[in-house]
């Protein structure tokens, strides 16, 4: 019986549910701002780079292989890593040059 008046009993007075939903929304907020706008930012960079491949323009795989660009197509590149050595790439797995875009300008 005394575990029945324990379930049966109402529950009591707990904090404001308004106060739970204002720092619901301010924890989603500061998420936003520090992780999901700033990947974001970054893919849009990350695509604008593999749109504007050019021939002769020195790369990076995603494996760590660094490479000239030799032919550009829709979906893949060819890539030479030595003399007459050539494979072909997924453009979704090239990245800049770290030493090319140190020579570039910062905006």
């Amino acid at each position: 019986m005394n575990l029945l008046t324990v379930l049966l009993q109402a529950p009591g007075a707990g904090p404001n549910g308004s106060l739970m939903w204002i720092m619901l929304i301010a924890m989603f907020v500061i998420m936003y701002f520090f992780m999901i706008r700033p990947q974001n930012k970054k893919q849009k960079e990350i695509a604008n780079f593999r749109k504007s491949l050019q021939v002769n323009q020195k790369v990076i795989t995603a494996g760590g292989i660094h490479g000239v660009i030799k032919e550009i197509n829709d979906d893949h590149i060819v890539l030479e890593i030595a003399a007459n050595v050539k494979i072909k790439i997924d453009k979704n797995s090239i990245f800049a040059d770290a030493s090319s875009a140190s020579q570039q300008p910062a905006k």
